[in-house]
């Protein structure tokens, strides 16, 4: 029988971070939620209320606890690492930190980019920079997640991981807008706004990052991950996906050369390589198969 983990789960508690709870309390797992208490968990777990920020506040709310594993849903600064590092040092047997594709802003490579392209130890940790500003840090999005690696890779203070996300599709509660957005433009013939050129990207079903996060938990290698199913997916296919669920309408696109575009309308590549993974011995599906479906669950309750 499988013996049952004391887990500490950091913010993730909507979309594929519910998911991710109930796969673990569906284990049998001992899960702690921490958040700064905007939002109450699921039932059957314990909630401890802490701004991730105060590190005084969070060593309290901690207390004497000790877990297995810590799931961080929501590092996304190289201060928030630093403070974390210290709070749980001696703490838990594991630390999986939820990173993202945007760690791979400057790699502009036409093949699949792999984890060694960002190496977290190489990285230069500033914590002086304004990170507690809003409109620094979504500007910042990428370096922050890439910072905050650093912080967690370097001299570690317990087997670490950074799982690198790809973009996220589906679920009848994707709070993004992402998907809604084309829904509504290709529904009443506006135009969907893009660069000259295009580029795909790879993408992951979030009950698939879900499965990831739950499958990276109980694993024992460390270091950057890359998450992301088989396939590249053009806007193109994207867009006609979404189409597909409003009788075929078909999207009008509408060439920018600066300015905003529409979401997923790449002006550099996203593609990552997800051979780490599946050598480790994770099942990725592939991104057309599961593409139909993730569209029709986000946009069934409205179209």
């Amino acid at each position: 029988m499988r013996k049952a983990r004391e887990v500490l789960v950091i913010g993730g508690n909507r979309y594929f971070g519910k998911r991710l709870i109930a796969r673990l309390v569906a284990a049998g797992d001992r899960v702690t939620v921490l958040n700064r208490g905007s939002s109450a968990p699921p039932p059957g777990v314990v909630h401890l209320v802490a701004d991730r920020d105060d590190e005084k506040a969070l060593a309290e709310a901690v207390g004497t606890r000790v877990f297995d594993v810590v799931l961080d849903q929501v590092c996304y600064t190289p201060r928030q690492a630093a403070v974390a590092r210290r709070v749980f040092s001696g703490r838990t047997g594991r630390y999986v930190m939820t990173s993202t594709v945007e760690v791979y802003e400057h790699e502009d490579s036409e093949e699949l980019v792999p984890e060694g392209a960002v190496d977290p130890v190489t990285v230069a940790v500033d914590l002086e920079l304004p990170w507690d500003e809003p409109e620094f840090l979504e500007a910042q999005y990428g370096e922050g997640k890439r910072q905050a690696e650093a912080v967690f890779a370097t001299d570690p203070a317990f087997p670490f991981v950074s799982v690198r996300v790809a973009h996220v599709l589906g679920g009848d509660d994707d709070f993004t807008g992402r998907l809604q957005h084309y829904a509504d433009r290709i529904r009443t013939g506006a135009p969907v706004a893009v660069p000259p050129v295009t580029h795909p990207a790879t993408y992951i079903h979030v009950e698939e990052i879900a499965d990831f996060l739950f499958w990276a938990a109980g694993e024992d290698f460390t270091g950057p991950v890359n998450a992301a199913s088989h396939g590249l997916l053009a806007l193109d296919q994207l867009t006609m996906a979404v189409a597909a669920q409003l009788s075929g309408v078909a999207p009008v696109f509408e060439v920018t050369e600066s300015g905003e575009v529409s979401p997923f309308a790449f002006r550099r590549r996203y593609g990552m390589d997800n051979s780490r993974a599946t050598r480790l011995g994770f099942t990725f599906g592939d991104v057309r198969q599961w593409l139909p479906k993730a569209v029709a669950e986000t946009l069934g309750k409205d179209d």
